[in-house]
């Protein structure tokens, strides 16, 4: 039985110690078991002693207005006959992944070969510091996809540097260095890199001749706006290119 907090988080403030909540999902299950609010508030505070769960509580939840708390959404995982994954958004933190894996963290220090302190120190601060061989068990123990385990790691933000600077400049300067990053092929990576370097400069030739209205000032909008989005552009181009 989960002891609820002293206070329940307030409408309009979601806990920040909370995983992301998916409530279109919340409601929709909710609604394939032809329950109501009330049914889910009675389960919560009957069965995971949440007395203070209200019809209006749930429906909150499900209009995104806040958001459960992580004892919360592991209770209503239960009332909803879900995993706690099914109620998750897409995780993008390192404790995120964790909790969507339903994975206590002894479970993934020890699968990592960490510390208890240490890995939650690396959860709590989201920054990860394992060596190549922690790391690919984390990448095991969590399931990530490449992408996931790039952004779980830290290293997104320096795949983007290096991205715009593929992009924008001679992208054959820039294998090694993304190939160190991202653990994919260097021959795949180099049609990517390439792609993105072609489709950067097509966007900005394109924004030139889009008519008499078109300037230098339109180009450099349209260029930023590809470079702003440039790590979704380079995921999108590793999975067109490995089909």
């Amino acid at each position: 039985m989960h002891q609820p907090p002293a206070h329940p988080n307030p409408p309009n403030q979601p806990s920040s110690s909370a995983p992301p909540f998916n409530a279109p999902a919340a409601r929709r299950l909710r609604s394939a078991l032809n329950m109501g609010p009330e049914h889910v508030a009675y389960g919560l505070r009957t069965s995971y002693g949440l007395p203070y769960v209200t019809p209006d509580l749930v429906v909150a939840w499900e209009r995104g207005l806040t958001a459960p708390s992580s004892p919360e959404l592991t209770a209503l995982s239960g009332v909803l006959w879900c995993s706690l994954g099914e109620l998750i958004g897409r995780p993008r933190t390192l404790g995120e992944h964790r909790i969507a894996r339903a994975l206590a963290p002894e479970d993934v220090a020890r699968a990592v070969g960490l510390e208890l302190r240490a890995y939650l120190q690396m959860e709590e601060e989201n920054t990860w510091r394992g060596g190549d061989r922690q790391s690919a068990a984390l990448a095991e123990v969590l399931d990530l996809s490449i992408p996931d385990f790039v952004a779980v790691t830290g290293r997104e933000t320096r795949l983007a540097e290096l991205l715009r600077s593929a992009a924008t400049t001679r992208w054959q300067a820039y294998v090694r260095q993304v190939t160190k990053l991202v653990p994919l092929d260097r021959r795949l990576l180099e049609d990517v890199l390439q792609e993105l370097h072609q489709d950067y400069q097509g966007q900005m030739v394109a924004s030139l001749n889009w008519g008499e209205g078109a300037s230098a000032g339109t180009a450099l909008d349209s260029g930023r706006a590809y470079l702003d989005r440039i790590v979704d552009h380079f995921w999108a181009a590793v999975q067109d290119n490995s089909s």
